[in-house]
């Protein structure tokens, strides 16, 4: 019988892809267990990071004996705070192990086959084509020690981004895209002027998704932050962030008081201001941030090339003079982007890989 090992793959993927962002620094894998052509059990990473989807997936199945495990990325070898994976998959007595990628982690990297050749147990390496860009954020996050970033943005047809007679540029189908979004990333980071003009939550509010996440980073170096905002309301059940400089000692114990936790920066001018930034960002744990600001905030990024993803979400309607910019769309007018093949009732999503 022949066996579509990529079909099975492409399972693990899709289990996978439910945690993406809600695993903290551990990365987000799907596991599918195949006997005599079924599939008899699957796991995916639990939430925060633990436990991995392996044990997920092995330990709640008794007869697993001379199955086939699939699983999206190189079992773990190494003890951590919790036993490595490759432990699972021997105590269960799994015949064959297929996995999608080399885990990038020196503690395990290559070393999950070697194991399992003591043991008897064949494994192999299957690229999936669908899912080659899969764990692009985790691959960053251990060669660079930086979160993926990406940032999001919404542009009317003739590329202005600040409407002056309504609040919204785009349409209600693509804002629902964007709370989906940002359900893929564990943070959002903003500034205080975009969240000031906006009102904004910078949540998740579509049914099934927690609306206390991601958490969020507020750039805010001279505390302009309105005291009356509506995000105040969940400041106690989600994550808050005040980036802001040491000069405002005195002000800080009024924001500590309604919920805000308080990261200092010296400053934020230089490429490397952001890249610490970001480094700090990444020390708290975050993995996959979201950027959600105004044109000049982006043009930054975009200008000190510290991007990795840019999401445009494109209206099909001009502006007009009831449009404007705080800053120039040249930028974003440069930049080649695929258009992504999904239905936003008339307005387009692009996306820039960098």
């Amino acid at each position: 019988m022949t066996i579509n090992h990529n079909y099975f793959l492409d399972l693990a993927f899709q289990l996978a892809e439910q945690n993406l962002g809600k695993t903290k620094l551990n990365p987000s894998v799907g596991s599918i267990v195949v006997k005599n052509g079924t599939v008899i059990s699957s796991g995916v990473t639990s939430l925060n990071g633990r436990p991995h989807s392996e044990y997920n997936a092995l330990s709640k199945t008794k007869n697993c004996a001379g199955a086939t495990l699939y699983t999206t990325l190189e079992p773990c070898t190494h003890h951590g705070k919790t036993p490595p994976c490759v432990d699972i998959i021997i105590k269960k007595k799994i015949k064959n192990v297929f996995y999608a990628f080399e885990d990038p982690d020196i503690r395990t990297f290559r070393k999950a086959k070697k194991i399992f050749n003591q043991k008897g147990i064949k494994s192999k390496l299957i690229s999936s084509k669908n899912y080659s860009k899969f764990y692009k954020s985790y691959f960053i996050n251990k060669k660079l020690t930086l979160p993926l970033i990406a940032a999001k943005i919404a542009i009317s047809n003739d590329y202005l981004t600040i409407n002056k007679k309504n609040k919204w540029i785009t349409n209600e189908t693509s804002r629902n895209i964007v709370h989906l979004l940002r359900s893929r990333y564990d943070c959002i980071v903003s500034t205080s002027k975009s969240i000031n003009n906006d009102n904004s939550l910078l949540n998740c509010r579509i049914e099934g998704i927690n609306n206390n996440k991601p958490d969020l980073f507020i750039i805010d170096l001279k505390l302009k932050l309105k005291k009356k905002l509506s995000l105040n309301k969940y400041l106690k059940k989600r994550k808050t962030y005040l980036l802001t400089c040491k000069s405002n000692l005195n002000k800080v114990e009024i924001y500590k008081k309604k919920g805000f936790k308080i990261i200092f920066l010296n400053q934020l001018n230089k490429k490397e201001d952001f890249v610490s930034l970001f480094k700090k960002i990444y020390k708290k744990g975050y993995s996959r941030v979201l950027i959600e600001t105004g044109l000049t905030f982006l043009n930054t990024l975009l200008k000190n090339n510290l991007l990795n993803d840019l999401y445009i979400f494109k209206s099909n309607k001009k502006l007009g003079i009831n449009g404007t910019n705080n800053d120039t769309a040249k930028y974003l007018k440069k930049i080649s982007t695929k258009l992504l093949t999904i239905n936003l009732n008339g307005d387009n999503l692009f996306k820039k890989e960098f």
